[in-house]
């Protein structure tokens, strides 16, 4: 016979953010300190997920921003590859950090460089065998640790949040 279990918190979880606030409060009564009731917690979030990307690709002999390059090739869908200017547009960064990124990707053997030919003067950037393996493996990781970190939130919670922060991070993207 199975049992279920119903936890019936008395009083709310306290953590750092509710001591911070309250030492404010009491420091700074004239103060509207309710942003830090969010934005601190995201904060700290944001360091502990960082953490837990880091430690997924690290896994992957990885680094971040090579991450980032693998999974917009990955993500153009076949043959995987894009120029090198959607690259700078989907990682945000310069051109001149990207030929560098580029040419250190291919010197791992984890991605080629091919003449566009539909361009002349263009060029391809296509992810390789090995770099699709590599990112899909870090990918399926990270997405463990993240479901790991997510896992004191129930479905309806999860889709409440992302709604929520989707609604803050909107303004921000455009």
């Amino acid at each position: 016979m199975s049992r279920q279990y119903t936890w019936v918190m008395t009083e709310d979880p306290q953590d750092e953010v509710d001591r911070l606030v309250r030492a404010w409060r009491e420091e700074r009564p004239d103060l509207d300190v309710e942003p830090l009731q969010v934005l601190s917690r995201v904060s700290r979030l944001a360091r502990h997920l960082d953490r837990a990307r880091r430690a997924a690709f690290a896994e992957h002999d990885l680094e971040p921003w090579e991450f980032d390059v693998l999974t917009a090739l990955r993500r153009a869908g076949k043959p995987y590859e894009l120029s090198p200017g959607s690259l700078l547009r989907a990682t945000l960064v310069t051109s001149g950090t990207m030929t560098n990124r580029i040419d250190r990707l291919a010197q791992a053997g984890l991605v080629v460089r091919r003449p566009d030919p539909e361009d002349r003067r263009g060029v391809l950037v296509t992810l390789t065998e090995a770099g699709q393996a590599r990112v899909d493996a870090a990918f399926s990781d990270l997405l463990r640790r993240e479901r790991e970190l997510l896992s004191g939130l129930g479905a309806d919670d999860r889709r409440t949040l992302a709604a929520l922060l989707r609604t803050l991070l909107t303004p921000f993207d455009s």
